[in-house]
């Protein structure tokens, strides 16, 4: 059962868009709607990765190997990657179509309450392992309430992309030039990126590959929204090109990226491998290629598909939250939570796991955006927000 998935995220797509014949083109491409609905797709698509994850990943024991979900596996940084496009572009066009839109506000607007979200998610988290018995220490409590260590395994979105929310706010308002100040975004990623690079997995902050290996998409984001209709007229001129070298891109660089890390691997650590930070670089390179060619082909479709169903535009409305608390349900009903912890229930049926986390991850998502609308209507006493900034 578990194998129709890979169908129904198909029909979940496709259901209720539009194409576009010859000559003609979807004029909403980048517009906020789009930006939605894709980014409700990917988080609902990120879910099947983190159940993977739990049932046939390559390093988990085998006693608990479940077969089905193989493909979602190793393409989590892909989907994170069509995240941090969109919030770079989304940034800039906001800067481009809001009034003061770097004032002071800026950081409680943008940034605030996304740090408030993943927090209240990990204290969830931190609830759940208590009313699962695990044995928490005075440290290991501290360090999960200060956020040192996650609660929540799968929360290191929320603690990275702030940072370069703020780095978009510092660069562009206090940096005239807006090439200049693009430049020091993109030079914030790479000194990133490379600091990420020279250090081992931990259990810390930046504490793996998945902490930095998709954040290259959130300059270029900017990059794209600042010359979106010369970008844009030059894709229609060459559209069939681009497509069909975009699309047969996809399997190549994939390949090219498995086979990079097999040989020089993010893991030299384990195997006392010199030069690891370099061999980390070669990894990530690889993977910048391959995550690069699918957000573009991605978006090249969207110029001639306008997506649109119920489902998507629900999705939409909830990306960050259903994006937290999934993984809540992940590891409550997976063999281990967090891979070495009793969980509340085992369900090794691939078919019910996967039915049982959207459902109850849906649903807390939903619970989580009402509770977090009435709560700012509570504090600006006016009207919540029904829809999110595309940033």
């Amino acid at each position: 059962m578990i194998y129709l998935v890979y169908p129904l995220v198909i029909i979940v797509f496709l259901l209720g868009s539009h194409l576009y014949g010859k000559g003609k083109w979807n004029d909403d491409a980048f517009s906020l709607g789009q930006m939605k609905a894709l980014q409700g797709f990917i988080a609902f698509i990120i879910m099947f990765h983190h159940c993977g994850q739990r049932t046939c990943a390559s390093w988990m024991d085998k006693r608990y190997y479940v077969a089905g979900l193989e493909f979602f596996v190793p393409i989590g940084y892909v989907l994170v990657a069509f995240f941090t496009f969109c919030s770079g572009y989304g940034l800039y066009k906001s800067l481009k179509n809001k009034k003061d839109y770097l004032s002071g506000k800026f950081i409680v607007h943008r940034i605030l309450p996304i740090i408030i979200t993943g927090y209240v998610v990990s204290m969830i988290f931190l609830l759940a392992r208590y009313l699962l018995g695990h044995n928490i220490s005075s440290r290991q409590l501290i360090y999960y309430v200060s956020g040192v260590q996650l609660c929540n395994p799968n929360g290191w979105y929320v603690i990275v992309i702030p940072f370069f929310y703020l780095c978009f706010f510092l660069a562009f308002k206090f940096i005239k030039n807006e090439k200049t100040a693009l430049l020091a975004v993109l030079l914030f990623t790479v000194a990133y990126q490379l600091f990420g690079a020279s250090l081992d997995h931990n259990d810390w902050w930046v504490r793996g590959e998945w902490w930095y290996n998709s954040i290259h998409l959130f300059a270029v984001g900017i990059f794209f929204a600042m010359n979106e209709e010369r970008i844009v007229a030059h894709l229609k001129k060459y559209y069939t090109i681009y497509f069909i070298a975009g699309l047969i891109l996809i399997p190549v660089l994939f390949g090219l990226s498995e086979f990079t890390k097999a040989v020089f691997s993010y893991y030299g650590e384990y195997s006392n491998a010199s030069h690891r930070m370099l061999r980390r670089l070669v990894c990530l390179l690889a993977e910048i290629l391959f995550s690069s060619d699918v957000v573009f082909w991605f978006f090249l479709l969207g110029m001639k598909m306008k997506l649109g169903n119920p489902f998507l535009k629900l999705m939409g409305t909830v990306t960050l939250e259903f994006y937290l608390i999934h993984g809540l349900y992940v590891e409550m009903f997976a063999h281990h939570f967090d891979e070495k912890y009793r969980s509340l229930y085992y369900i090794r049926n691939n078919a019910v796991f996967v039915t049982v986390v959207f459902a109850l991850g849906l649903a807390s998502a939903l619970i989580m955006k009402y509770c977090g609308n009435l709560v700012r209507k509570l504090i600006s006493g006016k009207k919540a927000e029904k829809s999110m900034d595309r940033a």
